[in-house]
């Protein structure tokens, strides 16, 4: 399984500079680009959605921005694929390690992972993403997915 993030981004499910009220919003809108590009089951969005109310997935970064990696269980993806985005404006996640907090989130990664244990070279190349607030700025700055892209290829 290759361990570059380029391989998995899915460039139909890349929305830069969205405009959400919640993180539920924000999963249904990916999780719906992933189901339209072919790579999730029609159960994956709610699927999601109720993970992330019992396994939240809101993470505190070093930087200025915060992130989320909603995901769950494989037997709602057909194909691994990653969507991903930058929010327009900060949005609430429970905090992955104090779930009675939230987060202000503007960057998500919702994983898409079609067999048992993929996730972990995923997560992999995304904490090395996430661990590099220089790194996350200029994801949450992309203008385009070639920018996107070349950010997330130099991990």
């Amino acid at each position: 399984m290759p361990t570059n993030l380029g391989h998995y981004l899915v460039p139909e499910a890349v929305v830069l500079g969205m405009q959400a009220q919640n993180a539920e919003e924000v999963i249904h809108e990916l999780g719906t680009k992933l189901l339209n590009a072919g790579f999730v089951r029609d159960s994956f969005v709610e699927a999601v959605i109720a993970r992330e109310k019992i396994i939240p997935t809101g993470l505190p970064l070093m930087g200025k921005y915060n992130a989320a990696i909603p995901h769950t269980d494989v037997e709602h993806v057909l194909t691994s694929g990653m969507a991903m985005a930058t929010l327009k404006q900060p949005v609430a996640f429970h905090n992955m390690l104090t779930p009675e907090e939230t987060v202000d989130v503007r960057l998500v990664f919702i994983l898409a992972l079609d067999r048992p244990g993929a996730q972990v070279k995923m997560l992999q190349g995304i904490a090395a993403v996430l661990q590099d607030p220089q790194l996350v700025s200029v994801l949450i700055d992309a203008q385009d997915l070639a920018q996107v892209r070349k950010a997330i290829d130099t991990v």
